[in-house]
């Protein structure tokens, strides 16, 4: 007779517990099982992992959880799927390194750990009455896709919808299905640019600068959401500067090496922040001296 479910869990997961989060230590990771895995585009996949307890999963748009690939590592990854579906997880990963690329040979069924989640939230309500405008690139989608599907939910508290992406080429365009679907929506902008394209492509080609500059709102009563690489996301901000908006009004979801979650390993230090606590979601004018300082 082969043994219940949750114990061989167990045993795939070194370590991890079937019990609600509620009741875990923060740095026991729990059993998922992968449901589902979905290749986006070159060295990208999302999967969909669902807790062997049966517990809801609770997590807010821009938090992340500690992915544990047993006998490899763990990473930080932030959610990337719908966050009212208490059911499952949805997470898209980048392979890059290690336990990344491990990550990437894993199929479904594989058993992997979860911790989380942490940090701080993209604050949905502060765009209520005004145009919300998200900036991002490649696999930042993947943060702010949450954030998304949550604004397009109480789609009557805002003003314009404008989403502006920007990705190397058009082989790299994440999410391509939802940006369509978004596309063909009345209520919102979607630009999507490249930065080189073949010859007799038709969609935009250039810097996100360009096209945030393309985009219509209105500066002065508008949100932004930016999730770019560090060095992008002060070319953003200039941007939306240029449109009136000032950076209490711009809000950014930063990245480091997080190790614990829980503010003790100091992995994830930013200045006098850490960014497993007080972010990975900041306002930005709460940090823009930070990032005039490049040691940080």
């Amino acid at each position: 007779m082969s043994p219940p479910e949750t114990v061989s869990a167990v045993q795939a997961v070194p370590g991890a517990v079937t019990q609600p989060a509620s009741a875990l230590d923060p740095m026991v990771p729990r059993a998922f099982r992968v449901e589902h895995v979905r290749r986006e585009v070159k060295d990208v996949f999302s999967w969909q992992l669902r807790p062997l307890d049966g517990a809801a999963v609770q997590i807010a748009p821009g938090q992340f959880n500690m992915l544990y690939a047993p006998g490899v590592g763990e990473v930080a990854i932030s959610v990337s799927g719908d966050c009212s579906d208490d059911s499952a997880l949805v997470h898209t990963i980048r392979a890059v390194g290690t336990v990344t690329r491990a990550m990437a040979q894993l199929q479904a069924g594989a058993m992997v750990g979860v911790r989380g989640p942490f940090g701080s939230a993209w604050p949905i309500e502060a765009g209520y009455g005004k145009d919300v405008v998200f900036i991002t690139g490649t696999v930042g989608l993947a943060p702010l896709r949450p954030l998304i599907y949550e604004v397009l939910k109480r789609r009557e508290k805002y003003g314009k919808v404008i989403i502006t992406y920007g990705s190397r080429g058009v082989d790299d365009i994440l999410y391509e299905r939802d940006l369509h679907t978004w596309r063909g929506r009345f209520d919102m902008d979607v630009n999507v640019t490249v930065h080189t394209a073949p010859t007799g492509y038709r969609g935009l080609v250039g810097s996100v600068a360009e096209a945030v500059n393309r985009s219509t709102f209105e500066g002065g009563n508008a949100i932004a959401f930016v999730c770019r690489s560090e060095a992008l996301t002060l070319a953003a901000v200039r941007a939306l500067q240029q449109r009136g908006m000032t950076t209490d009004c711009m809000y950014t979801t930063l990245e480091r090496s997080m190790k614990c979650g829980i503010g003790f390993c100091g992995h994830c230090q930013f200045g006098p922040t850490f960014m497993c606590k007080e972010g990975p979601v900041y306002r930005f004018d709460t940090i823009e001296r930070l990032f005039a300082i490049r040691e940080l």
